[in-house]
């Protein structure tokens, strides 16, 4: 009786046995299948990501208008190759930056006439600087306002915004949103602390053609409204507040606002860039110091080169550089 019990329990647990032998394989099998499956969905998914960040990073980069950062000698080696008298010229310049002034890399700048507006506004928004001290006194969304209503300078209608070449009874508000732009972003990037995330945001606002080309028109404007300004005080027998609004308004093409416009400003951005003199206004404006390498001037005292001359010593320094006076890139130590 005993080895009949025994025996009944032992084909009974073989019995058990056997069908949880098979429910096991079935889940082992079917836990096999789950993982490769999984797999081949995370190497898909793995591979559709991976596609669709280089698209956006070729679609990004297409469209930036301040590339990243390149060797210096590099691009100096791509960009003057051959033995020319100009090309060697070139590249002892890229050299001298290299060695004497410890500039190892460069970011290029999109070629048209706002260039140096984008690379000095870039820096400023890249290096997160603040707004110039007048601007925090005055609201600078009220500059068009004053200027057409106060000061009565209805000819501000004969503005134009560069290659738009937009001109009329709706200049006004047009300024007002340029202004607006440029004001919104200054405070927004400037308020962020993380270099990280300031640089993001650069590339992002750089990469937006409509509201870069807000910021440059802001700008301009700006510029325009302290010549006017300016224009008032000598009219009254007052001297300027700085000796450059008299030298610019010297000159036969600009010797008032309305010339200055229509003879300077409206062409900047569509087929004219800043001259040396506008590059000294600029500067004083923004309160930075713009400090410019000028290669073809290489071996003269013209090769370096600061605007304002007589800037101050709490103002943030800018650095451009430049082959011939009208196209700027960014210099990075």
């Amino acid at each position: 009786e005993v080895r009949s019990w025994t025996t009944a329990a032992k084909q009974s647990l073989c019995h058990m046995w056997q069908k949880v032998k098979v429910q096991l394989m079935l889940s082992m099998s079917f836990l096999v299948a789950v993982f490769w499956y999984c797999r081949r969905l995370y190497s898909f998914l793995a591979q559709l990501l991976k596609r669709w960040s280089n698209y956006l990073q070729r679609k990004l980069i297409r469209n930036l208008s301040v590339l990243t950062e390149v060797d210096l000698l590099g691009y100096s080696a791509r960009e003057w190759k051959g033995e020319t008298k100009q090309a060697k010229h070139m590249r002892e310049a890229y050299e001298e930056l290299f060695w004497s002034y410890h500039i190892k890399y460069l970011r290029q700048v999109r070629r048209d006439n706002y260039c140096v507006l984008r690379a000095v506004l870039f820096q400023i928004f890249s290096q997160g600087i603040p707004f110039p001290s007048w601007m925090k006194e005055r609201d600078i969304l009220k500059l068009p306002e004053k200027l057409l209503y106060s000061q009565g300078c209805n000819w501000i209608q004969q503005y134009s915004f560069g290659p738009e070449r937009y001109m009329g009874p709706n200049a006004f508000g047009k300024l007002r949103k340029c202004m607006e732009t440029l004001k919104t972003n200054w405070t927004e990037i400037s308020a962020t602390k993380d270099y990280e995330e300031r640089g993001n945001m650069c590339n992002t606002l750089f990469s937006d053609e409509s509201k870069e080309h807000r910021l440059y028109e802001a700008i301009k404007f700006i510029m325009l409204y302290e010549v006017v300004e300016a224009y008032e005080q000598i009219k009254n027998g007052e001297e300027p507040v700085h000796n450059l609004f008299s030298l610019l308004l010297a000159r036969d093409s600009s010797s008032d606002p309305l010339s200055f416009m229509m003879n300077h400003l409206n062409s900047i951005g569509d087929s004219i860039c800043l001259d040396q003199v506008e590059l000294f206004l600029l500067g004083y404006l923004l309160e930075v110091k713009l400090k410019v390498y000028r290669l073809h001037q290489f071996n003269t005292e013209e090769f370096q080169v600061n605007y304002p001359d007589d800037y101050r010593r709490e103002w943030n320094e800018i650095s451009l550089l430049t082959e011939d006076d009208r196209y700027y890139h960014i210099p990075l130590f």
